[in-house]
């Protein structure tokens, strides 16, 4: 069988319809990416291309 060679284009997804996921599961899709991240760089970079960096807090 043939592979498909094509490269799907980008598609915007407008911000109203992107919904944020619950603090739980962020916390634990964190964890996974920590777990297989080669290291502190690439985790932080897979954290944020999903959406689910950490947020610092300051008081």
């Amino acid at each position: 069988m043939s592979e498909k060679t094509t490269v799907e284009a980008e598609v915007e997804i407008p911000d109203e319809e992107i919904e944020t996921v619950a603090e739980e599961t962020a916390r634990m899709a964190q964890r996974v990416v920590a777990a297989y991240a080669e290291d502190a760089d690439e985790c932080r970079m897979l954290l944020s291309m999903l959406g689910i960096s950490p947020v610092s807090k300051l008081d």
